[in-house]
């Protein structure tokens, strides 16, 4: 009987799915990612004789995995390494190969765009030699990042705190966040004014509108009271006369299908999900999903790209399945071409379904939760890439007055084209509403009605989300489409950044650290140095240059920058300063700073050891407490269950109030008694309730919807359930447990440690992780 042949992925649903396939003639095993690596004790890189030769190792616990690999690659006629089309899965198989010690004749190299079973038996039937360009390209940013972290590492540690550690990506990362906050700082607010008029038609019940001031033949800004006196003077007597109409037919295009980028952009935005989650899910789309009827489907193509190529197939397939589903006229009259920015790799196609004809609720009780939203998300969005483009009736009207223009516009839906499936989110806060324009003329006299001048103040640059910083990364050209959801999150475990409600900003830490990057490694954190070292390793990856060379002329002067900065910096403490918070400390009145521990961030009275009082970071949410008047917070109890409670729960000065619910609060106060409302918890819309039981439009429990109980102890706060740790929450303020949580001691489980109620879990790093970059910035596909 013949040998079989052996097929080697990363993952075991990539296994199966890929397993189903191909049939019995063929095993395919899964390597659980990498192999082998860089140690994680030593830098593992030759530097001493410049050659930067990598000395890699098996990773520690993949021995059992190493062994299995061997035994069925000795027993097959043939291997085909069959990891993910990109530079980090060329890598793996380049090591699989060489650990596995696969003689030529017997190894090949195969990928797969999408997981189906018309690819994989094509890719299988056309395989190819492993591109070393491609493993080289990957060595050169492991190496450097390798570099990057041994040597700068031992640097913070000695001049600013132990356990810190160094990126190359991720330091940029963190410089934009930082530079924003900058900016925030450093704003200063310019008074202007806007000036809206209502206009009346004469002839009664005819209709008004609102206008907006907009100057004269060009755009004035109106920035003192003074101006706008002086344009309500002139235009109290004068005549209004309709002055120009403009009516016009405006088409609007379909975005493009996703990219790596800005699927985590748009994810982030629509799904709320993390660049990281968004990923994960995606790698289970692509990888393969049980469908009943289908078996096990891969449904998506690959998710890291930065190209916007579509196969001939594809288009045909989702123009064919558009045409059908809404009708010809939704169809353009020739198949959309996106064009992919310069410097993009162009490795592999657009993300995609690999199959539209699957449409998202075909398939949702086969597809958890995140899974149909992420699928729908990447389905709807490719098909409205080949839809016709939306119409909209836009009209505008131009109103003088005294020698003054008012402008009022509106635009309405005509046709929906691709808008009957898919339009892209917005990361501002969107448009004002518009009003509907009467049927004007030309030369029509109106009346003016109300005035309403209205003074404004400029507003400083926005923080960063996750998805803006994202496209601020895309548009320097630093990282891949690989690096950007790893760099934010490794910023965010280091404690450089951290994430308020959906913004983020710098810690002291991180502004510390930033500071003494720009200004002894300037190179590291230089906007164009890394994208221009993002264009090298391209460059490696095509042929064009060595990679050893790349790493030699980075190290030469990285090395020169190091061994100045320890000579300048040569017995020089940096300290980080205390992030000061609103709070103020329950036993002594001093205003609380932030602190980061064992289990992450909490508050801290900056009077330790004389008090020693701590209490979880908080979230302030709308409306205020219906008890006491108090700020209502957003917690976390023991068991991990959010609820939301008086800012005075537990409080030690006589203020003491019990107010807890599950039920979250909202802006919105009850017309009848003025009472915060408060909604059930959940996606999508819930409606508010008055909880004031003596009030006309109170809402009893049972009728309020959707309320699951806890399993927990009950304790009654406005007729519910809430957890008896919760009411515990403010006994972190002891000393006992203060002291205990500072000193980084175990504590009972009567007892409240920050590990439960910050807001933001986190892990210290140990020592020897905060010095190796053993993570590499491309996604781990472990």
């Amino acid at each position: 009987m013949a040998k079989s042949n052996l097929v080697i992925v990363e993952s075991p649903a990539k296994a199966k799915t890929i397993g189903k396939y191909l049939g019995n003639t063929y095993q395919v095993l899964a390597s659980m990612g990498h192999v082998r690596d860089l140690p994680k004790s030593k830098m593992g890189v030759d530097l001493e004789n410049n050659d930067f030769e990598p000395h890699y190792q098996p990773i520690k616990g993949k021995e059992e995995t190493i062994a299995e690999l061997k035994d069925a690659a000795d027993h097959s006629e043939k291997v085909y390494l069959a990891t993910d089309p990109d530079r980090e899965g060329e890598a793996i198989s380049w090591h699989l190969k060489e650990l596995l010690e696969l003689p030529e004749s017997k190894t090949s190299r195969v990928t797969f765009n999408e997981i189906t079973k018309k690819v994989v038996t094509e890719s299988i039937a056309a395989p190819r030699e492993i591109d070393q360009n491609l493993v080289d390209a990957q060595q050169a940013r492991r190496i450097l990042d390798r570099i990057v972290g041994y040597e700068l590492s031992p640097l913070l540690w000695k001049k600013i705190r132990r356990g810190l550690s160094a990126g190359r990506v991720q330091s940029v990362a963190t410089r934009l966040v930082a530079e924003r906050e900058e900016e925030i700082r450093a704003f200063v607010p310019q008074e202007y004014w806007t000036l809206e008029v209502i206009l009346n038609r004469i002839a009664p019940n005819q209709g008004s509108f609102r206008t907006q001031f907009y100057g004269r033949e060009k755009k004035m800004e109106l920035t003192s009271k003074e101006q706008v006196d002086e344009v309500l003077a002139a235009i109290a007597e004068a005549p209004f006369v309709v002055s120009n109409i403009k009516r016009q037919d405006k088409n609007r295009s379909p975005a493009p299908p996703f990219i790596t980028s800005t699927l985590q952009q748009e994810a982030s935005r629509k799904l709320n999900m993390s660049p990281r989650r968004t990923m994960s899910i995606a790698q289970q789309l692509y990888e393969g999903v049980d469908i009943e009827g289908e078996g096990t489907v891969g449904l998506i193509t690959y998710m890291r790209t930065d190209s916007l190529r579509l196969s001939d197939e594809a288009v045909a397939a989702a123009r064919s399945f558009a045409g059908a589903r809404y009708g010809q006229e939704y169809l353009p009259a020739a198949p959309r071409q996106f064009k992919t920015k310069a410097g993009a790799q162009d490795a592999h196609e657009a993300i995609r379904p690999s199959n539209v004809a699957l449409t998202p609720e075909s398939i949702k009780k086969d597809l958890t939760a995140e899974q149909f939203r992420l699928y729908k998300l990447i389905w709807s969005r490719f098909l409205a890439s080949q839809m016709a483009a939306a119409v909209y009736d836009s009209l505008g009207i131009e109103v003088t007055s005294a020698g003054y223009v008012f402008k009022a516009s509106r635009s309405e839906v005509k046709f929906p084209g691709f808008l009957a499936v898919y339009e892209e989110g917005r990361d501002d806060d969107g448009e004002e509403v518009q009003t509907r324009l009467p049927n004007l003329q030309e030369g029509e006299s109106l009346t003016r009605g109300e005035t309403k001048p209205e003074q404004k103040f400029t507003q400083p640059p926005t923080r960063y989300t996750e998805a803006t910083l994202i496209r601020a990364l895309e548009e320097k050209g630093i990282g891949r489409p690989s690096t950007y959801a790893p760099t934010i999150t490794t910023i965010m475990n280091r404690e450089y950044v951290v994430k308020d409600g959906k913004y983020l900003h710098t810690t002291p830490l991180g502004e510390v650290v930033t500071g003494l990057m720009k200004d002894k490694f300037h190179d590291i954190v230089d906007y164009d140095f890394t994208a221009d070292m993002e264009g090298r390793l391209d460059k490696v990856e095509s042929g064009e240059e060595n990679w050893k060379k790349v790493l030699q002329d980075f190290y030469q002067d990285f090395h020169q920058e190091l061994l100045q900065a320890e000579k300048d910096l040569d017995g020089t403490r940096i300290k980080v300063p205390d992030e000061v918070s609103d709070e103020i400390c329950d036993l002594c009145g001093r205003q609380m700073v932030v602190k980061s521990g064992r289990f992450g961030r909490f508050l801290a009275c900056p009077g330790f050891p004389e008090c020693t009082f701590t209490k979880p970071l908080v979230i302030e949410m709308p409306g205020k407490c219906p008890k006491c008047g108090s700020r209502l917070l957003k917690k976390t109890s023991r068991n991990g269950y959010t609820y939301y409670g008086c800012e005075r729960n537990g409080d030690k000065l006589g203020r003491a109030c019990d107010f807890m619910t599950w039920d979250v609060p909202v802006k919105e106060t009850c017309p009848e008694c003025g009472w915060t409302m408060f909604k059930k918890s959940g996606r999508g819309f819930k409606k508010p309730f008055c909880i004031n039981a003596s009030c006309p439009a109170f809402v009893p429990e049972e009728k309020r919807g959707g309320y699951r109980k806890k399993k927990t102890e009950e304790a009654k706060v406005e007729g519910q359930a809430v957890p008896e740790e919760a009411k515990d929450e403010g006994k972190s303020g002891s000393k006992k447990s203060a002291a205990k949580k500072t000193t980084g001691k175990k504590t009972t489980e009567k007892k409240t440690a920050p590990k439960k109620t910050t807001v933001k879990k986190t892990t210290t790093k140990k020592a020897a992780k905060a010095v190796e970059e053993e993570k590499q910035t491309e996604e781990n596909h472990e």
